[in-house]
C-alpha cells in the first residue's frame, strides 16, 4: 500500500502501516544521530526535560550537510540506524512513534516497537540530495555544539520512505531473506 502520512504520528496511523508499505510524510520530524541520542538519554537519566516532546514524534537519523546559498538544507541522507539501538528503546517507551534510517535494528528495538507501537522507516541511502528537496524548513533546536549532529526540527513535504518494520514486528529485511531462501534453498549462507 501507499500512504500519505501527516507527522506527528499517532497509534491509529501506526496500526495500519505494514512492512513494505511506501509512505510520503508531511509535517514535522526531528533529526538526531548517536551523539544527540546520548545527550537525550543523559537528560532523561538526570530527570530533565528533552529538547522536544517526544510523544508521537519521528526521528530521522541524519546529520544534514550545510545548506548552499538559497537552499533550506544540504544533502540529508540517512545514517546507519543500529548506532541508535542502545538509546531507541527508552525513547520508544516515552512515546517515540517513528524512526527513519537505514539498516537492521536490534531485537531490543523491535521488542520496544511491538510493545509501545512504533514503526521503523527506511530512507534511501545515497539519495541525500533528493531527500533534501522534501525538507521545506529547518531549525536547530538543541545541542548546537554537535554541529551537523545537532537536533533539527524539520518541516517536510512528500518525504519518501518505506515501512521496514511495522508495529507488529514484521520486518521487510527478514521477509526478503525468507523469500530469497524459498527461491534458493541451496544457498543458506545469506543471513
Amino acid at each position: 500500500m501507499k500512504y500519505t502520512l501527516e507527522a506527528p504520528f499517532d497509534d491509529e496511523k501506526i496500526k495500519r502501516l505494514k512492512a513494505g508499505d511506501t509512505v510520503s510524510i508531511n509535517g514535522i520530524i526531528y533529526t538526531a544521530r548517536d551523539a544527540a541520542h546520548k545527550k537525550m538519554i543523559s537528560l532523561i537519566n538526570e530527570g530533565k526535560p528533552l529538547p522536544f516532546d517526544i510523544r508521537n514524534q519521528t526521528i530521522y537519523y541524519v546529520g544534514p550537510c550545510p545548506a548552499r546559498p538559497g537552499e533550506v538544507i544540504g544533502s540529508a541522507g540517512p545514517t546507519t540506524s543500529s548506532r541508535m539501538d542502545a538509546y531507541a528503546p527508552k525513547l520508544i517507551e516515552l512515546g517515540l512513534k517513528g524512526m527513519i534510517g537505514k539498516g537492521l535494528r536490534s531485537k531490543a528495538v523491535i521488542d520496544a516497537m511491538k510493545k509501545y507501537k512504533a514503526v521503523y522507516l527506511g530512507a534511501i541511502g545515497g539519495a541525500g540530495a533528493l531527500i533534501a528537496r522534501s525538507i521545506v524548513a529547518q531549525e536547530v533546536i538543541a545541542f548546537p555544539e554537535l554541529g551537523t549532529e545537532a537536533i533539527h526540527k524539520l518541516t517536510v513535504e512528500d518525504f519518501p520512505a518505506i515501512i521496514i518494520i511495522d508495529s507488529n514486528g514484521d520486518d521487510l529485511y527478514r521477509m526478503g531473506r525468507d523469500k530469497y531462501r524459498a527461491v534458493n534453498p541451496e544457498n543458506n549462507t545469506y543471513t
